[in-house]
């Protein structure tokens, strides 16, 4: 299956990645099946909401068929509570635990900076990451988001607001972005093509 699996488990809009995809002309499908998750050429995770919501990946056989994917090498890439559920836990739902590729825990922002924290914000670049190659430094990119990821040895760019978090991390074949590229317009639809051309 040489097909992009965009992964529905009720949480997020997998409809915007969809369209996205399309426009880049990329073979791509929402799906809620973990077989064809598994079959994968490349899985993207979406998410928009509480961090609880993962729990259904777990429920689902999704988290299991994501798992044994990354394993086998199949490129990955979590957007938003998608790239949160990539770490152990977070403080939104303590009693939900993460895929934990990455350690560490998500917080909350803190309470000098309104949350969520909404809008188009700029992005300092690792010179190291396959994910943004050729996208210009200081780049603007949309967020929605209440909790966010520290600064971590995989992080590849940062973000300024209440302190710096991580906007995105990489490692291998796996990646994650705390911000929406199919809402981030030019930049985030590079960012895309180069997750697809992987």
């Amino acid at each position: 299956m040489k097909t992009i699996a965009i992964v529905d488990y009720g949480a997020g809009n997998p409809v915007s990645v969809k369209k996205a995809l399309d426009w880049l002309g990329e073979e791509c499908a929402i799906t809620a099946d973990p077989t064809s998750v598994a079959a994968a050429s490349r899985i993207v995770l979406p998410g928009v909401g509480h961090f609880s919501a993962t729990d259904n990946l777990r429920r689902s056989g999704l988290h299991d068929a994501i798992a044994v994917a990354i394993d086998r090498g199949t490129p990955f890439l979590g957007i938003c509570v998608g790239m949160q559920w990539m770490f152990e836990h977070s403080q939104e739902a303590t009693q939900t635990s993460g895929l934990g590729i990455f350690k560490g825990e998500c917080e909350h922002f803190p309470a000098d900076v309104k949350s969520p924290h909404v809008g188009w914000n700029q992005l300092e670049l690792s010179t190291n990451s396959r994910l943004f190659q050729g996208i210009t430094p200081q780049s603007f990119v949309y967020f929605s988001h209440s909790f966010r990821v520290p600064l971590t040895s995989d992080t590849v760019a940062s973000c300024e607001y209440g302190g710096k978090f991580s906007a995105a991390v990489e490692r291998d074949h796996v990646f994650g972005v705390q911000f929406h590229p199919e809402k981030s317009g030019d930049v985030g639809l590079h960012l895309l093509r180069n997750f697809c051309g992987l």
